[in-house]
């Protein structure tokens, strides 16, 4: 009985910290070894051992109070922690505590025996009580067998609730996440997302009141232009612009990734979807364009068609490597955030002419995450081969 009863503690603190109920888990291990220690000391002074009776009288006590008074503390702060669980747990551990003092007066041989049978038979309800509560609330999804509210409730000084985020902030993992910002794009609202560079403000090609918003959020002069962003290169290709094969050999070279090319502007960007913001990205005569090298991203552009893209910071300030950062400088003025944690580089894309391509080559207008030096060595090898 004394063995079952601590292999059966035992396997109640396993469980518990299977379930990540450390509480729980240290509670039972602890029950466990003072069920055993109980148990075992109780048996040995009862059974015969090598012909004569183990003794633990006078001169032979100390070790066996001192560990009933140790498990007594140790209990003692099980119960302080139990009360902010439940009123089962709670009363578990106080007739612990009893079944402790039990062991403590066993060991200064002055154990009543009435007392020791109140004890272990009140111990013996809560464990019924508790193991089939337990159970029935894992069986039927519901507590039927109430296990009582905490005695004790910690108190916080901060608030309940935090602030209400200033947007929607879905996650970028989500799949529904992903539809909530392509839905706000495609109604003309201005979200925050993801790149493979740093974050970025994004808004669709079909809205150009969206694109007029972007210059507005941070405060961006109009003669600045704002690039697009396409899923991939087949994209391009279908819109047949007329772009020479050197061209062609380039950006199938730097794209996916973090270089953008700047080429000229036509009426085959209609056919790429831009829309009815083709006056509003890019310049008169050119446009910069960039293929990320995200997934997330590029499925969102699957979802949206072309998106209108600038850096997520206001105007001339540091560029926002961590959704965290966009939402804060300028959560209260999109309608979305689309939250993808640290951004993998620190600084924009490499921006690149090639509107000049077969004349006299490429030029470097912006040097961002990739060095210039290794563009022009892309384009050198290009150009030769």
């Amino acid at each position: 009985l004394i063995l079952i009863g601590g292999f059966v503690q035992l396997l109640a603190g396993f469980l518990a910290f299977r379930k990540y109920d450390h509480l729980g888990g240290a509670a039972f291990l602890t029950f466990s070894a003072l069920w055993s220690s109980y148990g075992a000391t109780k048996v040995l002074c009862a059974a015969p051992v090598s012909g004569h009776l183990l003794d633990i009288g006078a001169g032979h006590t100390e070790g066996f109070t001192a560990g009933s008074v140790a498990f007594l503390v140790l209990n003692a702060f099980l119960i302080i922690l139990a009360s902010s669980f439940n009123m089962v747990l709670l009363c578990l551990t106080l007739a612990m505590e009893l079944l402790t003092v039990c062991f403590l007066l066993f060991t200064l041989e002055n154990l009543p025996l009435p007392f020791e049978i109140v004890v272990l038979s009140i111990l013996s309800v809560i464990c019924f009580y508790g193991a089939t509560a337990s159970l029935t609330s894992c069986m039927f999804g519901k507590d039927l067998l109430m296990m009582g509210p905490p005695l004790l409730t910690v108190q916080s000084s901060k608030k309940d609730r935090e602030d209400p985020l200033p947007c929607v902030c879905p996650k970028s993992h989500l799949t529904s996440g992903l539809r909530t910002i392509a839905e706000l794009l495609n109604t003309g609202a201005v979200c925050g997302v993801p790149t493979d560079t740093v974050y970025a403000l994004a808004a669709s090609c079909k809205h150009p009141q969206a694109i007029e918003k972007v210059y507005r959020i941070k405060d961006r002069p109009q003669e600045k232009p704002i690039c697009i962003f396409i899923s991939n290169l087949e994209q391009l290709r279908a819109a047949a612009p007329p772009i020479s094969p050197l061209l062609w050999e380039f950006m199938e070279n730097v794209y996916p990734g973090g270089i953008g090319c700047i080429i000229q502007k036509g009426e085959w960007l209609k056919k790429l979807g831009v829309g009815a913001g083709y006056s509003r990205v890019g310049t008169q005569d050119s446009i910069m364009i960039r293929v990320p090298d995200l997934t997330v991203l590029v499925h969102l552009i699957d979802m949206t068609g072309p998106l209108a893209i600038t850096s997520a910071n206001p105007s001339g300030e540091v560029d926002s490597t961590h959704h965290d950062m966009v939402i804060s400088r300028l959560g209260h003025k999109l309608e979305g955030v689309l939250c993808d944690g640290e951004s993998d580089e620190v600084v924009a894309s490499t921006v690149v002419n090639c509107t000049k391509i077969d004349e006299s080559g490429i030029t470097i207008v912006r040097e961002g995450c990739i060095p210039a030096g290794k563009v022009m060595q892309i384009f050198e090898r290009v150009k030769n081969r």
